[in-house]
């Protein structure tokens, strides 16, 4: 079986790519920093819940410690925990918004790599948007031209450019991001519109689940990579 941890799982894009995921066979640790709500959407989902805080190496490190001593391994590893903080420009905000969206995939990804590589087809995915991306917000033609968010966008600059990084500097993992499209979810709530987490997620998923040649390096849509 394929074993899989997803961030930031107990709602939303995450909870929608472990439904599919769990269709798809695999074992599926739901990971939250909210106990409650973990334990909550792991039952929901017929998935297993483990204690999971981005923004904490304690906490990082005690939930990768749980994978590896039930399963000896990973295969997957979804980067999906992210907050936007619209409006708040400063410096806390910056430092909270970074923490999370980019940081904390530094921490998991680090804590996660000896589990990978005991994977036969070790795959990352990170949850990124094209409201980082320099092509999307300079092109008139596209919705992200008139989007202004300051710190989530560049917070997904960095995330997609440490993705690619990850790609370079361990070439026996994939890594790609995905932009998964505008989503009715809790960080575009005050928006509103967006179409369904479960759809987004299909995206995920079939990053998630690429064969032991596909891709790595990039970020990708609906219809494939994406300039960024």
């Amino acid at each position: 079986m394929t074993v899989t941890l997803i961030t930031g799982a107990n709602k939303g894009i995450g909870f929608a790519t472990a439904r599919q995921l769990l269709d798809l066979g695999h074992v599926v640790y739901v990971g939250a920093r909210d106990t409650g709500r973990g334990e909550e959407a792991a039952s929901a989902l017929g998935a297993r819940f483990v204690p999971l805080d981005v923004t904490d190496d304690a906490s990082v490190a005690k939930a990768l410690a749980t994978v590896d001593a039930d399963e000896g391994r990973l295969d997957v590893l979804v980067h999906n925990a992210g907050i936007a903080e619209n409006g708040v420009v400063d410096g806390p905000t910056a430092l909270r918004v970074f923490d999370t969206n980019v940081v904390g995939i530094v921490r998991v990804t680090e804590a996660a790599l000896p589990l990978l590589r005991r994977s036969s087809n070790p795959t990352v995915v990170t949850v990124s948007s094209s409201a980082g991306s320099f092509w999307a917000v300079n092109n008139p033609d596209r919705p992200e031209f008139t989007l202004t968010s300051p710190l989530y966008s560049a917070s997904k600059s960095a995330a997609t450019m440490i993705t690619v990084q990850y790609a370079k500097s361990q070439p026996g993992i994939k890594f790609n991001a995905v932009e998964p499209g505008y989503t009715a979810t809790d960080l575009t709530a005050a928006i509103g519109g967006g179409r369904t987490p479960a759809e987004s997620a299909r995206t995920v998923v079939r990053l998630a689940t690429l064969p032991p040649d596909g891709p790595t390096g990039t970020l990708q849509d609906d219809s494939g990579p994406l300039s960024w």
